[in-house]
């Protein structure tokens, strides 16, 4: 039998528990595209505030790509199941020329620029999609693939900035992270509740659509959607022991520097310390450099030139390489990475903006 039509529809008691942390907030906008797991979290979330005498205002809002034409009637009926909810609801288009390639990446981040703009006029800082544990699966099995390292095996978080906004203000909120898909379907099925069907879900051209029948196999040998959102939980655990360790290496090392997650965790300091400007020059002594081990001298590396460079985040790959050389050399060391000079001596390793190649100069800031 399917596992969709084994799984029970979730109860109000445990719908309950996923919204419980959001009950003082003062408005939550909801994703809704119209699919199974977004409609699940929109009919979850007004059950939820309808049994509560106060809680913030719902706002569903549906993002039209504009990439295909059953688009526009799938909004219509999430706009119809809101108002029967009583919920409010409004739709939001994707304007403007789509790239020919990276098009899903692309929409993606539209659609989060799309639901920070929403959310702001709403007064609303969350946002709730309804990724699940099958989503969560997914994403540990691509990371692994594309050979990510042990943040990116972490999967997604259950709360995290908003992408695609930059103030770091706005949140990203899964309540459902941890939900089977098949238990929002059941819910659905036994509300009587109808959901769209996007066909580009079975389009093999994407990544996560091949990957879907490889999990199935793997599914068979005991690799499932809940054992790879084990292990994406038990990476974050070790992630989030490392990075404490990167915030003490920081403190004793390198204090100016700042520290990234900014709201998520705070900087372990021994004393109050003013952050140097981004992109000016980092100085770390080289012998307590080298007397770290190696994940944290990495990830204090990393942090040194995301934060000195002006070329964006810094691949993982590229940053081992680099270390590696640092590790390796034995007199003075210079070298550039993402916009970034790392140069070592005997006394200190130093990360600065590095100077603007030729042609670029008139991009820099």
């Amino acid at each position: 039998m399917p596992a969709a039509e084994r799984a029970a529809p979730l109860s109000a008691t445990e719908a309950a528990a996923l919204f419980a942390n959001l009950s003082d907030l003062p408005t939550l906008v909801l994703a809704i595209s119209g699919g199974p797991d977004s409609t699940a979290l929109l009919l979850l979330a007004a059950r939820w505030r309808k049994a509560q005498k106060r809680g913030p205002k719902l706002v569903a809002v549906t993002i039209n790509h504009g990439l295909r034409p059953q688009a526009r009637a799938e909004a219509n009926a999430v706009h119809k199941l809101s108002r029967k909810i009583g919920v409010a609801h409004r739709t939001l288009r994707w304007t403007g020329r789509k790239p020919k390639t990276g098009l899903q990446q692309a929409a993606r981040l539209a659609r989060y620029r799309l639901l920070g703009d929403e959310a702001r006029k709403l007064g609303a800082r969350h946002v709730l999609t309804a990724h699940t544990r099958d989503d969560q699966a997914e994403t540990v099995l691509m990371r692994f693939v594309r050979g990510s390292g042990l943040a990116g095996l972490s999967g997604m978080e259950a709360v995290a900035p908003l992408p695609a906004v930059g103030d770091g203000d706005q949140w990203l909120v899964r309540p459902l992270l941890d939900v089977p898909k098949a238990r929002l379907i059941a819910t659905l099925k036994a509300a009587k509740i109808p959901y769209a069907d996007d066909a580009s879900n079975r389009d093999p051209q994407f990544t996560r659509v091949r990957l879907r029948a490889v999990m199935a196999a793997l599914a068979g040998e005991g690799l499932t959607a809940e054992r790879l959102a084990l292990l994406a939980r038990r990476a974050a655990r070790a992630d989030s022991a490392l990075e404490a360790a990167v915030d003490a290496a920081v403190s004793g090392h390198a204090p100016e520097l700042i520290v990234p997650k900014l709201g998520v965790r705070k900087p372990v300091v021994s004393k109050p310390v003013v952050p140097k400007p981004r992109g000016a020059p980092i100085e770390i002594e080289g012998g307590a450099f080298r007397n770290l081990p190696a994940e944290v001298a990495l990830r204090l590396l990393g942090r040194a030139i995301g934060q000195a460079g002006d070329e964006g985040p810094v691949e993982l790959g590229k940053l081992e390489a680099l270390y590696a050389a640092l590790a390796a050399a034995h007199g003075p060391f210079r070298r550039t990475l993402a916009g970034a000079l790392v140069t070592l001596s005997h006394e200190n390793l130093t990360v600065e903006r590095a100077p603007p190649r030729r042609g670029r100069a008139s991009k820099r800031p």
